[in-house]
This record gives C-alpha cells, sequence and structure tokens, in this order.
C-alpha cells in the first residue's frame, strides 16, 4: 500500500520557521520525485518545490527560492523541506506528493499528473 505520511505543519511568526517532513512507503523510493504542492485560502494550488531522489536535483518557485530547502535521506524514505524567513503569504495547506522521477523538471511541477501520489495534507499558518 502506497503511503506519504506528512508532518510539521503549524504555527509560527512571520520570519520564523518550520521543517516538514513526508515519509514515503509502498513504492521504489528513488523512482520518484517527491516534493510539496500548496494551497492558500481563495487561490489555486501550486507547486513549491520537489527533488528528484534518484539525482538529487530540485525545483523551486519562484516565491520560495533562497528562503525554503528540500533534501532527500533515502536511507530513510523521507524528504524533508526547511521553511525558513516565512511570510504571511506561505500561508496555506501544504501537500507532499510522489510523481514518477520521469516527469520531473528542473522549471515546474505537474499539477494534475495521473498516477500522483498524495499525502493527508498540513496547515501551515504565518502570522504577521
Amino acid at each position: 500500500e502506497v503511503q506519504l505520511v506528512e508532518s510539521g505543519g503549524g504555527l509560527v511568526q512571520a520570519g520564523g520557521s518550520l521543517r516538514l517532513s513526508c515519509a514515503a512507503s509502498g513504492f521504489t523510493f528513488d523512482d520518484y520525485a517527491i516534493g510539496w504542492f500548496r494551497r492558500a485560502p481563495g487561490k489555486e494550488r501550486e507547486g513549491v518545490s520537489c527533488i528528484n531522489t534518484r539525482t538529487g536535483s530540485t525545483y523551486y518557485a519562484d516565491s520560495v527560492k533562497g528562503r525554503f530547502t528540500i533534501s532527500s535521506d533515502n536511507a530513510k524514505n523521507t524528504v524533508y523541506l526547511q521553511m525558513n524567513s516565512l511570510l504571511p503569504e506561505d500561508t496555506a495547506v501544504y501537500y507532499c506528493a510522489a510523481f514518477h522521477q520521469r516527469f520531473y523538471s528542473m522549471s515546474s511541477m505537474p499539477l494534475n499528473l495521473p498516477g500522483t501520489f498524495w499525502a493527508q495534507g498540513t496547515q501551515v499558518t504565518v502570522s504577521s
């Protein structure tokens, strides 16, 4: 059974930090790119960051470059998103997702790709 279990969301003041974790099971970890999408109230879902767990290549949305860092511990089948210098506009539900690494790109994340595995979502709230 495929499972993505994420943790680490919460409430933080602007300028603070949070780390999200996504533990994967039920599929071959390094066949997949894993990352996070987010959906803020009243906005469309957007790709935030992902990592090709086979090559280590990473993608970041322009809005988070320089503030967020994604990493992968392949021995633990877990991906992390370190979020620093958080802004109120980072407030959203963050969803860990895994999609086959052949669809990975350094320039964008696939928004509606069939076969994507999803976690349950975790709320990140940044107060001003």
